[in-house]
């Protein structure tokens, strides 16, 4: 299935007024729900982020793209917790999330997946998901040997589990191991179980890279009833036909600052995106929806 026979799920639901002014790199959000300033992070003399400021608006799906090597997954690991900034302070939900561990971070309701997916392959799928669940007393050593104080939770987190894996069409499979799972399964499973925190802000690092086309779709619909279930989503992506269809917001780095920002349709028509990223590739399909890439971003033949 190509991008181009992409169905628009949200068309016509798109938030609108999401900005409090003329969309330009920095602009503030009516409601954002992060907020971050003079984030740095470099790497042997190289700056891979240096981004002035950046708001995410709540209740919208954000498009986070540009050129391989711009500091897209960098960001991502900064505001999530997997890497400290040289520099930079950031909110979410009115407080800081700077210093931060990702755990605390997925406890505070944000949550991010990984280009690569990182599946536990010994572990059976449902096991897998109910390890993603957060606050569980049988993990205190004092509970752990208490079982009576711990099962009833234990059966919630269970019931929970299997709702999300028949919604995400896995219920079937919730007996395999994780390694069995194909690459867009893993995908879905890795999705699934960051819900089980209850996530107010899902960060989505490349969901379709490497993705069978048939899978596509419907992990297309699941990003899109985040939104609509009144989570934000955060999520890179190089396929700007796929971002065209279910992006509200679209934020575009180069060399690690944030060069342009607004409505995506606006977004593809500046000249500043044009000159870093898209050029003559403007009106093709340059995803990653039927290719694979390496940890680097380079495209595996």
């Amino acid at each position: 299935m190509a991008t181009e026979d992409l169905a628009p799920t949200v068309h016509g639901e798109k938030a609108v007024d999401l900005a409090t002014g003329p969309a330009r790199p920095g602009v503030p959000k009516k409601d954002p729900i992060l907020v971050a300033d003079h984030i740095t992070r470099s790497f042997g003399g190289v700056h891979a982020v240096d981004v002035d400021h950046v708001e995410i608006p709540r209740h919208a799906i954000t498009a986070l793209i540009g050129p391989n090597g711009a500091g897209k997954t960098t960001l991502f690991n900064l505001l999530s917790g997997f890497d400290r900034p040289d520099t930079g302070e950031w909110e979410f939900n009115g407080r800081s999330l700077a210093g931060i561990p990702a755990w605390k971070a997925a406890r505070r309701g944000q949550v991010r997946t990984f280009q690569l997916t990182k599946v536990l392959n010994r572990l059976t799928v449902l096991d897998s998901m109910k390890l993603g669940a957060s606050k569980q007393k049988g993990e205190s050593l004092l509970f752990s040997v208490l079982p009576f104080t711990w099962r009833a939770q234990e059966k919630q987190i269970e019931e929970r589990a299997l709702v999300l894996l028949e919604k995400f069409r896995l219920l079937d499979k919730k007996d395999d191991y994780a390694a069995a799972l194909s690459g867009g399964q893993r995908k879905l499973l890795e999705m699934a179980r960051a819900l089980m925190t209850d996530p107010e802000f899902v960060l989505l690092d490349e969901p379709m890279a490497g993705v069978n086309p048939a899978l596509v779709q419907s992990l297309l619909d699941h990003v899109v009833n985040l939104k609509r279930e009144g989570m934000t989503v955060l999520f890179v992506e190089h396929d700007m036909h796929m971002v065209r269809h279910i992006a509200d917001w679209v934020v575009v780095m180069a060399e690690g600052r944030v060069v342009a920002e607004g409505p995506p349709q606006e977004v593809m028509k500046d000249e500043a995106v044009v000159d870093a990223y898209l050029g003559s590739h403007l009106d093709q399909d340059i995803g990653v929806i039927t290719g694979r890439y390496d940890e680097e971003g380079n495209r595996i033949p």
